[in-house]
């Protein structure tokens, strides 16, 4: 099979376009035809070894241990494990499994579901890293409540462009914070206040915060608590920014754990895993129309590096994609 394979950490230039053995699935995986796979940050930080603390939580201390980067997928069921009970061959599903960037991938059949029926294999695509992790930093870490207010931070990014549509399910009020030229995109999502970070400061306004959702990754925890009600909940997602060995884990993810039990604000930490139940219910909302992904652009898996390039990271609005069945059901 064709594969964007790795031998070393670096930058988009160590990916190659090779032939492959097909994988074979696990008792407890899925064997999967990818019509497309998305792409981001959690395809890049293993594809760099950046920062370097990804490498000790099990990717390879000095090259890959798996040398098909990818995350995100969907498509189409083509074998399964002995012990899989609730996926078929030839079931049409999406979330997210190992090495998606090729024709074909292995995934755990708990991080699989049914694809939403309203959505091509590239839109659902977009859908399982990124909106799994708005979900749970709403629901499960921020328990956003209704008529709640919520600053979003990172709204036009995949996970942001989620965020905002999700919380506007729950029935929260909500602000996102954006560039100029995005901020139109916040707002037909659904946010009832936009702020342009280019011209305003978020934590120098008035307004405090029931809920602040960081996906952007940047920010002082100082800064984001001065945003935040007095018992207000913060919610960090990833490790972005901070230095080449640790990047914002330690400042900020480790940062909020260890400041939370000692002030009256909670200060949670997110690391996004993909769970089938949370497919469900992501499902469910995409089919109702409440939610759908915003794509940036799509590309062949020839030039799967393009996406993944130091130059493209932070910049786009919504999800990549990588195309790598292209046909009339894709």
């Amino acid at each position: 099979m064709k594969a964007m394979t790795q031998d070393a950490y670096g930058s988009a230039d160590v990916l190659r376009l090779d032939d492959i053995p097909i994988p074979t699935p696990k008792p407890d995986e899925v064997l999967v035809r990818v019509h497309a796979a998305g792409v981001g940050p959690e395809v890049w930080h293993p594809m760099t070894g950046q920062p370097y603390l990804v490498r000790i939580m099990g990717y390879g201390v000095r090259r890959p241990k798996q040398p098909v980067p990818g995350r995100d997928l969907a498509g189409t069921v083509e074998a399964v494990g002995t012990d899989v009970k609730d996926v078929e061959v030839g079931d049409e599903v999406y979330g997210s499994g190992s090495g998606t960037l090729a024709e074909y991938a292995c995934a755990p059949a708990g991080r699989l579901a049914p694809k939403p029926s309203n959505l091509s294999f590239v839109q659902a695509a977009a859908v399982p890293v990124s909106a799994c992790t708005a979900l749970r930093g709403l629901r499960d870490e921020g328990r956003v409540q209704p008529d709640q207010s919520v600053l979003i931070i990172g709204a036009s990014g995949g996970v942001g462009t989620f965020a905002v549509q999700l919380a506007k399910t729950f029935e929260a009020q909500v602000t996102g914070v954006c560039s100029t030229p995005k901020v139109d995109l916040v707002r037909a999502l659904g946010a009832d206040h936009v702020i342009d970070y280019t011209r305003e400061d978020f934590a120098t306004k008035p307004e405090r915060y029931d809920l602040i959702l960081d996906t952007a990754g940047r920010r002082s925890l100082a800064r984001l608590r001065r945003a935040l009600m007095p018992d207000g909940t913060l919610v960090i997602v990833g490790g972005e920014g901070g230095d080449r060995v640790t990047g914002g884990f330690l400042q900020r993810q480790i940062g909020s754990l260890v400041l939370s039990p000692f002030v009256q604000q909670r200060l949670r930490g997110l690391i996004s895993n993909e769970r089938r139940k949370d497919l469900l219910y992501l499902k469910d909302v995409i089919e109702s129309g409440s939610v759908n992904p915003v794509i940036d652009r799509t590309y062949p898996l020839a030039e799967a590096a393009k996406p993944l390039s130091d130059d493209e990271q932070g910049h786009g609005r919504g999800k990549r994609v990588v195309t790598v069945l292209t046909d009339e059901s894709t």
